[in-house]
């Protein structure tokens, strides 16, 4: 990436961060695949006042234990209780003695680390070794399942899409080209099939898929998809917007949902 679009890249992401803490979010939760290092994680709680982040996910196969628990360490310094190390990304053939050799490693306390979890394993390492889980493309009965692995004092954190479109052909096909790419990755894949869709359903999508994976409609229709996931036990929802285009941050969209879903 060349200098000047790195610079636009971390002006946005900063534009961005700053927009979603005025508005009132209490958390913003950063993809590890589009992040270009930890340097921006430190960037962007050095540019706001309060809000907290997570990382979701770090990629245990792209960051060292070391490099995070550097960063860790001295954001926990600088700002204190405003990063918490969420991780995950440990698709290989043995992800769970993938992160458990990784934990051993890394310098970040029990309670301000977080593990993305796609089954009953990866719920019950996320239970045993970090504060709780991250699952993502999760229906709300994947949480009431998960809830009960965790046991009722750890954290149920749930990424779910949602789509600010009204329009019920344009929103799933925006959710559609999002959710096609996850059911290629055999980790996303068997999840989606513990949870009940058939191979059939992996490789056409349809819309009773797309509906119980992404919320979409208007900002109450959204609230009460996402409140599913609360209901079923879950302690927070984390909003995850797609607009079908690339590009800037959704901070639009943001500000349209923040009435509904921060009241």
């Amino acid at each position: 990436m060349r200098y000047h679009d790195r610079a636009r890249q971390r002006a946005e992401s900063i534009a961005a961060a700053r927009a979603a803490e005025e508005l009132g979010y209490p958390v913003i939760w950063l993809s590890g695949g589009p992040l270009p290092g930890l340097q921006t994680i430190t960037d962007l709680v050095d540019a706001t006042t309060a809000i907290k982040f997570v990382s979701g996910i770090l990629a245990v196969v792209k960051y060292s234990p070391a490099d995070v628990g550097t960063t860790y360490a001295a954001l926990e310094a600088s700002a204190p209780g405003r990063f918490t190390v969420g991780l995950g990304g440990a698709h290989g053939a043995k992800p769970i003695a993938t992160l458990n050799a990784y934990l051993d490693e890394l310098d970040v306390p029990v309670d301000r680390r977080v593990l993305a979890a796609l089954g009953p394993k990866m719920l019950k390492l996320a239970a045993e070794r970090s504060a709780g889980a991250y699952p993502f493309l999760t229906r709300a009965a994947y949480s009431a399942e998960a809830r009960k692995v965790l046991g009722p004092d750890k954290l149920l954190a749930v990424s779910h899409l949602v789509v600010l479109e009204s329009d019920a052909e344009r929103a799933r096909a925006i959710a559609r080209d999002t959710i096609s790419f996850f059911t290629t990755i055999p980790g996303y894949a068997s999840s989606l099939k513990r949870q009940g869709f058939s191979e059939s359903d992996l490789s056409t999508l349809p819309d009773h898929m797309v509906d119980a994976l992404a919320a979409w409609g208007s900002p109450a229709d959204i609230k009460a998809k996402l409140t599913e996931h609360l209901d079923a036990g879950a302690d927070h929802v984390a909003v995850n917007v797609i607009t079908g285009v690339t590009g800037p941050q959704p901070i639009e969209q943001w500000r349209a949902l923040a009435p509904a879903l921060l009241r």
